[in-house]
C-alpha cells in the first residue's frame, strides 16, 4: 500500500485560486481596462467566464494559457499572479 501525503489541502488551494484572482484583478484595473476588454483579448467570446474567474466565483478559475495570455497583455511577468499581497 502507498502512503501518499497530502501535499496541500483544501483551504490552501482555495487561498491560491483567491490570490491569482485578486492580482489579476488588481493589474487589469492599474492598466485601466474593461473585464470586457480583456476578456475579448485573450479569446473569450464574452465576459461571464472571465469576470467570474477574476471574482473568484463559480468555480472558474484561470488556467496556465489564460494567465499567459494575461501576463503579455498587461506587459507583467506571470508571476506576479502568484505574489501574496498584503491589502487583500
Amino acid at each position: 500500500m502507498l502512503n501518499i501525503p497530502e501535499l496541500v489541502n483544501p483551504d490552501e488551494i482555495e487561498n491560491f485560486m483567491k490570490t491569482v484572482s485578486y492580482n489579476v484583478k488588481r493589474i487589469r484595473e492599474k492598466k485601466k481596462m474593461s473585464q470586457l476588454e480583456v476578456a475579448l483579448s485573450i479569446g473569450q467570446k464574452a465576459s461571464g467566464f472571465y469576470a467570474n474567474a477574476e471574482n473568484h466565483a463559480h468555480d472558474k478559475h484561470f488556467n496556465l494559457i489564460h494567465l499567459y495570455k494575461l501576463s503579455v497583455l498587461f506587459e507583467v511577468d506571470i508571476c506576479e499572479f502568484f505574489k501574496e499581497e498584503t491589502s487583500k
